[in-house]
């Protein structure tokens, strides 16, 4: 341990990003004495430490004075994005630009995607990683069929995880049928 804390201090890191959380099983020896490698690592090191990991809570992750520890020194719960308000619509509509931005298309028309975010949203049920993933393989398709663009319909082609699959079932806006009304 004090060789990590000396040679993450020589090269000042600033961020630690620690994934799968929730594979850490506090109710076993290894699992404590991981929690306790954290936390030392969290009191000797001056950076920024970063947990990620699913459904944290429900996994009793912070049960027992271990647990409250790692609840009171790590935890901030983060959820989907919402799109309830038009900050949050602001808010996902600039992620979606931001990642936008990234895209190296030939043909790709920037504000092509921030344009589509209310769809994008509804694809993705407003979760960053399958965001990620939607835009990602739609690039890898419109460079493969040689269009180098991302379309609505592009969008639709990349296959979203079973999460974002349900979500979108539930928020997507039923599609309105509109009669023609015939004059009399």
């Amino acid at each position: 341990m004090d060789a990590v804390c000396a040679t993450a201090a020589h090269v000042h890191v600033d961020l630690v990003l620690v994934d799968e959380l929730h594979n850490l099983n506090l109710g076993t020896r290894s699992g404590a004495e991981a929690s306790d490698q954290l936390k030392y690592f969290a009191e000797r090191l001056p950076a920024t430490f970063t947990y990620a990991g699913v459904d944290i809570e429900s996994a009793g992750l912070f049960a027992d004075a271990r647990g409250r520890q790692i609840a009171g020194r790590f935890v901030v719960p983060a959820t989907s994005f919402s799109h309830a308000t038009a900050r949050e619509q602001e808010e996902w509509r600039a992620l979606v630009g931001t990642l936008e931005s990234m895209l190296r298309l030939r043909e790709h028309n920037p504000g092509t995607l921030t344009g589509l975010s209310k769809f994008i949203f509804h694809r993705t049920g407003g979760m960053i990683g399958t965001l990620s993933q939607l835009i990602r393989g739609a690039a890898v398709l419109a460079i493969e069929d040689g269009s180098e663009r991302i379309t609505e319909e592009l969008l639709t082609l990349v296959p979203v995880d079973y999460a974002a699959e349900q979500s979108e079932k539930r928020t997507t806006p039923a599609k309105r049928t509109t009669r023609r009304r015939r004059a009399a």
